[in-house]
């Protein structure tokens, strides 16, 4: 492991340790840096601020382990090892999500999530003549509709099982992305 890969990785042990119980809107640079003894500088030079951080311990933990799911054989598995993960790391996320600001994580939720459904929406419409603008416009609905049920999931509590929200999403996403990217290509057909 390279020496950039262990400073950021005591840093996201730091800021997970802290995270248990300070909430992220309160948690400072300093007490980050002092926590793991790495100075201030240093940090600086791998992350812009504490949501960069968040961001990066969200993709190295979770986003690199469900790059081969971007299509729509294997979205319920990415789905499935994304919600484990988050209950694996609950409170750290719980305090995430319930942080405003505007580099929050809900916004790198979204960025992220969203590649994986525009992969899905790519897989899909291979054989339809559907416009990219099209495409963005259903990878952004599915999108929204993924992120909000998720963040509302943790704020919740994680009440109900990463099996039953999976087997939720996929009943509704089951049938009616095709048929919306196929109502797109009928569209552009008849015009």
């Amino acid at each position: 492991m390279s020496e950039s890969q262990i400073t950021k990785k005591a840093l996201a042990l730091s800021i997970k340790k802290l995270m248990e119980t300070i909430p992220l809107a309160k948690l400072t640079i300093r007490e980050i840096v002092n926590n793991c003894g790495i100075n201030r500088q240093t940090f600086y030079y791998h992350f812009k601020d504490k949501f960069d951080l968040v961001n990066w311990i969200y993709y190295s933990e979770a986003i690199e382990s469900i790059s081969d799911c971007k299509n729509y054989a294997h979205w319920t598995d990415g789905m499935y090892k994304t919600l484990v993960y988050f209950m694996n790391n609950k409170s750290f996320y719980t305090n995430a999500v319930n942080t405003p600001g505007q580099n929050g994580f809900d916004g790198y939720l979204f960025e992220k999530t969203y590649d994986l459904i525009m992969g899905v929406v790519n897989d899909i419409s291979s054989n339809l003549n559907v416009t990219p603008t099209d495409k963005n416009f259903i990878a952004d609905f599915y999108t929204h509709a993924f992120v909000g049920i998720t963040i509302q999931w943790i704020k919740d509590s994680m009440k109900e099982s990463p099996e039953l929200m999976v087997d939720k999403l996929n009943d509704v996403v089951e049938g009616s992305m095709l048929g919306a990217l196929t109502r797109f290509s009928n569209y552009h057909h008849q015009n």
